[in-house]
């Protein structure tokens, strides 16, 4: 039977209503999400579905409630007696879900860190004063040197490497306008600023990783039952100290995931399914190794073709 993998989302995938079709149908879904929820104080079924002033998208929010919904996809792909995956991978804060699934860390315990992940990466860099964009058609070489031309004393970096042609970076919100208008005049089909309150997977972030540090030291990390590639490095993560370790290094350093994906496809990976809402790590994933077949999750009907096509 051919080998295939589960991929866990990151920020950005969260939207208001995710998951409620499926919950409709399926109650461990809300159950996951209370199961989160109590471990923060804080009613995450409630603001992922009916709030509207913007809760989902502040990071101490979307963080926790993300995990739930890729957990909670997960539970239900267990609980009807789908095929445990050969590998696991998340991006960025996916990682979290994907170390929840593979029995590293428990729900409660990932959903507390992860929370607090969120207030320590807005509190490194005050609001309005980061930014991030997205660069794409232009050689990660160049990116790599147009931001280091371009610091001026400021942070400025590759922060995602997402796909071929599509490189993410972060840093101060000058120094980045400074990159995207580099980039434009270097060749790059668009330069792209993104909405979001936090500059990650830059030097920023290295006060938020000190806090997290003293967290994760407090929690027993778990041999993983499904092996797990990490996104700082596209490899198979060894130890449980390895994975607690590459996690804080995950806050300041760029997400790898075209390495990831790449790894997982020369493990003999041919089938992925990402395990949460939305469809972003499958648009990025047919762009790393097109003859990759990629199954969202989110709605009734792809969650149940995703099932179909474990046994084919």
């Amino acid at each position: 039977m051919p080998k295939f993998g589960f991929v866990f989302p990151g920020q950005g995938s969260q939207k208001s209503g995710m998951l409620t079709a499926l919950a409709a149908q399926h109650p461990c879904i809300e159950e996951v999400f209370a199961e989160a929820s109590e471990a923060i104080s804080t009613d995450l079924w409630k603001i992922s579905t009916t709030d509207t002033s913007g809760l989902l998208d502040q990071t101490q929010i979307t963080q926790p409630a993300l995990l739930a919904a890729s957990v909670a996809i997960w539970q239900l792909w267990m609980q009807q007696g789908g095929r445990l995956p050969d590998l696991l991978a998340g991006h960025s804060l996916g990682e979290y879900s994907a170390l929840v699934c593979a029995g590293v860390l428990s729900l409660k315990e990932a959903a507390k860190v992860v929370h607090q992940r969120g207030k320590y990466m807005q509190e490194a860099v005050p609001t309005g004063t980061g930014g991030m964009a997205a660069i794409l058609g232009l050689d990660d070489d160049k990116i790599i040197a147009i931001c280091k031309d371009v610091q001026q004393g400021s942070v400025v970096a590759a922060a995602n490497f997402n796909s071929t042609g599509q490189t993410v970076i972060a840093g101060e919100k000058a120094a980045v306008e400074r990159a995207m208008h580099a980039c434009k005049e270097a060749g790059a089909k668009r330069a792209l600023p993104l909405n979001v309150s936090v500059p990650s997977h830059c030097a920023l972030m290295l006060p938020a990783a000190q806090k997290l540090g003293e967290d994760l030291a407090r929690l027993t990390f778990k041999t993983p039952t499904v092996p797990i590639v990490q996104n700082i490095n596209g490899l198979v993560a060894k130890t449980p100290d390895e994975i607690r370790e590459n996690l804080l290094k995950q806050l300041y350093m760029p997400v790898q995931w075209v390495d990831t994906i790449t790894c997982m496809w020369e493990l003999g990976l041919g089938r992925i399914v990402e395990c949460g809402p939305g469809k972003v790590l499958c648009g990025l994933i047919k762009r790393i190794e097109p003859e990759m077949e990629c199954y969202s999750t989110e709605e009734p009907e792809s969650f149940a073709q995703a099932k179909a096509a474990q046994t084919i």
